[in-house]
């Protein structure tokens, strides 16, 4: 049993990192305590109640079968996802300047930096209800909206981007670090599993990994940088900068682009989605006269009623 596409399999794999870096393989899971979740990083208690309680259902299962061999429930047991069309929201992070840092730092340094900053996006995605859906060396590719779809998913992108970028800086590690993020919503096909072991992955078919992506590496370190069709859906709660038009490989035409700079001052987010305000009324002043005029009846204490039909 892989305990990667396990973790997977239960809506978890944030804590991948965690256990990767830990050795927990499939000898060391069943054993697992709630002391060892908590320092394993399995903060949320819930996240800990559904692991003990696949645990729980891993012993049964060896117990069970006289051949079995301790964690021998096989993938059988674990729900697959089948593929579906959804909206999702796409995050792509990469650490800056790795290259560089490659050529300076002795490899096993270098491999606690890249574990520190994978281990700090995950956490930081996973409080926004994001989803690590593959580590690329020094890049990590993130879904909101899938498995668990949010009607605040693209928002939750950009907070999380926002929050990623301003703490990467302050982790302590052998150089200081930086980052930058791309975002971008569309509609993909997602769900399937591809690859084994380690290597498993939710394979998502669409052109909005790739747009993520090249947003990224257009981005100035320590940025977040979001397509048109996520600005479209954030509304106003962050101060953007208007980056234009942009030609980006492998991407047809030119694609409007958006520098997220910081959350706005909006004190809610039905402020934030219609910071237009209303508009005014065009060519219905028979239609405004007659509500004024039940209004003078209601305030009269005479019943009457309008029905309004957007």
């Amino acid at each position: 049993m892989d305990v990667v596409v396990w973790l997977r399999g239960l809506g978890l794999g944030k804590y991948e990192a965690a256990f990767r870096e830990n050795e927990i393989d499939e000898t060391v899971l069943p054993g697992l305590t709630a002391e060892d979740l908590k320092d394993l990083g399995v903060g949320i208690v819930g996240h800990r109640r559904k692991i003990l309680d696949a645990i729980a259902a891993l012993r049964a299962d060896t117990n069970a079968s006289p051949t079995a061999t301790p964690g021998s429930a096989t993938l059988d047991a674990i729900p697959r996802d089948t593929a579906e069309r959804r909206q999702v929201t796409v995050m792509f992070s990469d650490l800056v300047g790795s290259t560089a840092l490659s050529a300076r730092m002795d490899p096993e340094d270098l491999r606690e930096v890249i574990s520190a900053y994978q281990k700090y996006v995950a956490e930081t995605v996973g409080r926004f209800g994001g989803f690590v859906a593959k580590y690329m060396g020094d890049g990590v590719l993130i879904y909101f909206g899938y498995p668990q779809a949010h009607e605040d998913d693209a928002e939750r992108a950009v907070r999380a981007g926002l929050e990623l970028v301003a703490a990467v800086g302050r982790l302590k590690t052998h150089a200081p670090l930086q980052t930058r993020v791309g975002v971008a919503t569309g509609l993909v096909v997602v769900g399937d599993l591809i690859g084994s072991g380690a290597s498993q992955e939710q394979a998502i078919v669409g052109e909005t990994p790739n747009l993520a992506a090249r947003l990224q590496g257009i981005a100035e370190p320590n940025s977040v940088v979001i397509a048109e069709s996520t600005r479209k859906l954030v509304g106003n709660p962050f101060v953007l900068q208007d980056l234009g038009a942009q030609d980006l490989k492998g991407i047809s035409g030119s694609v409007r682009a958006w520098a997220a700079l910081r959350p706005s001052s909006v004190e809610s987010r039905f402020e934030a989605l219609h910071a237009g305000g209303l508009t005014e009324l065009v060519g219905r002043e028979e239609e405004l006269d007659l509500l004024l005029r039940r209004w003078s009846k209601a305030k009269t204490r005479r019943g009457s009623s309008c029905a309004l039909v957007r």
